[in-house]
């Protein structure tokens, strides 16, 4: 059915959430969110499909215009950023048939297996649980609030002091905490994940330095549908020409670890069951420009897009203005 949600914000700064289904778009009467139309639906019993559908039909939208035109923003935000956490789990995808023998046989041939490779095998081992059953927990990730979250066709900005920005390609999980610490999925959207791979490969512990960027989410909310086999494509435009092109895969059929152990994982934790929190988990990716020794600069643009979505996301990259200078800290 490919029904999706998405958020638009006029130039005046009015706001007004779209119904697509397939071709046609429409504005939904009277809702100004999507995270308040998923609260209607959560207190109401009904299905986040069905409450968007019985606010009846508004005005239609084109959406590749509203998109060229700036005017949607990310399909979900908060007006308190603190209560919107960006979080994901990495070595989630299996890659090409290719890629999992060789890690395999490298494994096998290793005195001493990397802590990456162990991670990577117990996820395949141990990543899809039979039903009721809690399988292996993946490498978990933190990224930010959600003043590190932009829009479709906004900049992905590294900070002065950053020594690459890259882009990951992926999936992403939108979750709404319900009044009872009840985990809410609404939905997906396509993502860049954006880290800071050179800092990443000077040492693996550095991951969590890595990772602390912007991340950007396409403008559409996949609702009531699962994707599990994702093809995408992934690509760099430098000077208005492709760079770097690749496909990607997503979904559980290309994953190692199944949607809902990887939810598990992140939701087990009290902290992360807070209501009225929103959540957006990042599920991983197999497909880097930086795997292929591609180097981003300034300027270019990161291009993402994958069906059952039908607009790109899109973003330049930029560096934060300012010195890498020390930050001192005053004692009181």
């Amino acid at each position: 059915m490919a029904l999706r949600l998405l958020q638009h914000r006029a130039p005046d700064g009015s706001r007004s959430v779209v119904l697509a289904d397939k071709d046609a778009a429409h504005v939904l009467p009277g809702v100004a969110s999507i995270r308040d139309l998923a609260a209607r639906a959560i207190a109401d019993g009904t299905s986040l499909a069905d409450t968007a559908r019985a606010c009846g039909t508004g005005a239609a939208v084109d959406l590749f215009a509203e998109l060229t035109a700036g005017n949607f923003i990310a399909p979900i935000d908060h007006e308190d950023p603190a209560h919107l956490m960006l979080a994901g789990t990495g070595l989630t995808h299996l890659g090409s048939a290719e890629g999992r023998d060789k890690m395999h046989r490298d494994a096998a041939a290793a005195a001493h297996q990397t802590d990456s490779m162990r991670m990577f095998l117990e996820g395949l081992e141990g990543g899809k649980p039979a039903d009721g059953a809690i399988g292996q927990q993946p490498e978990w990730f933190y990224k930010g609030d959600g003043s590190q979250l932009v829009g479709p066709t906004d900049a992905l900005e590294m900070p002065v002091f950053a020594q690459d920005g890259g882009e990951e390609p992926e999936l992403a999980g939108i979750y709404l905490i319900g009044a009872d610490g009840t985990p809410f999925r609404l939905g997906f959207a396509l993502a860049n994940e954006f880290s800071d791979h050179v800092t990443e490969r000077h040492n693996y512990l550095w991951l969590a330095h890595s990772k602390l960027r912007k991340a950007s989410l396409g403008a559409e909310l996949l609702i009531d549908e699962v994707p599990t086999d994702l093809h995408g494509t992934s690509r760099i435009v430098r000077d208005g020409k492709v760079l770097w092109k690749k496909p990607f895969l997503s979904g559980e059929d290309n994953m190692s670890h199944t949607l809902s152990n990887l939810e598990h994982h992140h939701f087990k934790y009290d902290l992360f069951r807070r209501p009225g929190d929103v959540h957006v988990h990042f599920f991983g990716t197999a497909t880097l420009s930086f795997s292929d020794s591609v180097r981003t600069q300034e300027g270019d643009v990161f291009e993402i897009e994958a069906a059952p979505f039908t607009l790109p996301l899109r973003n330049p990259l930029t560096r934060a203005a300012g010195t890498d200078a020390p930050v001192s800290v005053k004692v009181l």
